[in-house]
């Protein structure tokens, strides 16, 4: 029994310990498997890490890159604004009253002539009379030989110092030259000095005269000396006779249309010219827009009710706070994109740079709204809540009768609305037209861009002017009641 026992304990203790360590094995295997799952998984988290410093490297660069635009942009800004506070500093050095400048100028001319004329006396050359000493006959105090080229007169040239009393016709050739060059024609000084002999000679000219002779072509340069010839026949000293061609170029800048200021400075546009501009002149010196006609205009009836001031346009905001039509018909173009600015659209002011957008037109012109303001400004017709506010403001701006007057001439019947691409084509007279010539005067010929009354044209500046017929009053709208009345009467 014993051994039977053994025997059985050994055959049933063998596969009890093959199944022992097959089970140790496979535990073994299972636990190798774990570790070989962790370490993939480590593997994958290491190349999860790897490709996300890769990315955040990529990221980095491209934010250095940015930030180095950046940098270069507000670079650039920084120049803009230098640029932009520099011109406006030339623009506040430019605003300076010009009548201190002329003093200034006055000024160092007195003192300039003052140190000459003590040179002159240190040296005892101050009599300039060489033409009554007799030959071989010396004085002191005459001319010296090593000053003569400098201080020596022709007979001509000693009195060339017009005196204003004398009347033009006895002017001497020489005088009549210096009165050329101080108006703007130097150009035409030296035929001129072969042609005349007084200034009877260009006074009894005849138009063809002033081109043969002085070889006048240009139409504006023949104009501005046939109307300075006009005020010296009829001895009518008009108040625009005092601005000159240099002051027509910065009220051009003050109307909002400097990009005319060759065409009108090659022309020698004075204050007398603009009273007498037609419309062919204007598109003579490439003025074509319809909308830049009508600046001209008001601009022009401005300086009339102001009798030619030159200092009549605001540039700078003042102290009013509800500024009255009368006030903005006086605004340039720069104090209207101040307004801008005040009302909260200052991002769309410097729009008006050129557009010849300014009080004048404003207020005087009926078919200037809201609209139009908001073209010319650029501000999208789907925006409509910011062309709301602008048309408030506007209409705050102007006063109600402005509003009403330019509501009814906008619903009147065949209304047009101004348009930045309309222009302005000459005008050609049909056959009907010459039979009516004869008849008419040269006064009624000129198709002025904005006329004067017949009655004014008697008393110039000076004299209160009747308001032309766009504008009748100092009222800056117009006044179409009488009109209206003269329209009813008839019909009742």
């Amino acid at each position: 029994v014993w051994e039977l026992c053994r025997v059985l304990w050994a055959l049933l203790r063998s596969p009890l310990h093959e199944r022992l360590s097959r089970t140790s094995l496979e535990s073994q295997k299972l636990d190798l498997m774990g570790e070989v799952s962790y370490l993939k998984l480590k593997l994958v988290d290491m190349e999860e890490k790897q490709i996300h410093g890769v990315e955040r490297q990529h990221k980095a660069e491209v934010i250095l890159q940015e930030l180095r635009l950046l940098k270069e942009k507000v670079d650039h800004l920084e120049d803009q604004k230098s640029q932009y506070e520099r011109r406006l500093k030339a623009t506040k050095l430019r605003d300076v009253n010009d009548t201190q400048v002329l003093n200034i100028m006055d000024s160092m001319f007195m003192k300039s002539n003052t140190v000459l004329s003590s040179r002159i006396r240190r040296t005892q050359s101050g009599g300039l009379q060489g033409e009554d000493l007799e030959p071989n006959h010396f004085r002191r105090g005459g001319l010296r030989a090593t000053a003569g080229p400098r201080l020596t007169r022709t007979p001509e040239s000693g009195s060339t110092v017009r005196d204003m009393n004398t009347p033009f016709s006895q002017w001497t050739r020489e005088q009549v030259c210096g009165w050329l060059e101080d108006y703007g024609l130097g150009q035409y000084v030296n035929l001129t000095r072969q042609w005349v002999d007084n200034g009877q000679t260009l006074l009894s000219a005849r138009p063809q005269d002033f081109e043969k002779e002085m070889g006048l072509k240009h139409p504006l340069h023949r104009k501005k000396l046939q109307l300075a010839l006009r005020g010296f026949s009829t001895k009518a000293m008009e108040k625009s006779s005092e601005l000159d061609h240099i002051w027509v170029t910065r009220w051009l800048d003050d109307i909002g249309l400097p990009q005319y200021k060759d065409q009108f400075h090659e022309g020698r546009v004075d204050g007398r010219m603009l009273q007498y501009l037609t419309v062919n002149d204007l598109l003579f010196l490439k003025v074509t827009s319809q909308l830049h006609h009508l600046s001209i205009k008001c601009a022009i009836h401005v300086l009339h009710v102001n009798k030619f001031n030159p200092h009549c346009l605001r540039r700078r905001p003042g102290e009013e706070r509800n500024p009255s039509p009368s006030e903005v018909i006086q605004w340039s173009n720069h104090r209207v994109m101040e307004w801008l600015r005040a009302v909260d659209l200052a991002e769309y002011a410097p729009n008006l740079r050129g557009s010849g957008v300014h009080g004048g037109l404003i207020i005087l012109e009926l078919r200037f709204s809201s609209e139009t303001l908001a073209m010319l400004l650029n501000i999208p017709p789907q925006k409509t809540l910011l062309r709301r506010h602008l048309a408030t403001a506007f209409t705050a701006l102007v006063g109600t009768q402005a509003t009403r007057e330019k509501w009814e001439y906008a619903n009147a019947t065949g209304h047009a609305p101004l348009t930045t691409a309309a222009k302005v084509r000459p005008k050609k007279l049909g056959f009907t037209h010459f039979s009516h010539l004869r008849k008419r005067r040269p006064d009624d010929l000129a198709d002025y861009i904005c006329p004067i009354d017949s009655v004014s044209l008697s008393a110039m500046n000076g004299v209160s002017h009747q308001p032309y017929v766009g504008v009748r009053g100092l009222s800056p709208i117009l006044d179409r009641e009488p009109e209206r009345r003269e329209q009813v009467g008839p019909k009742s």
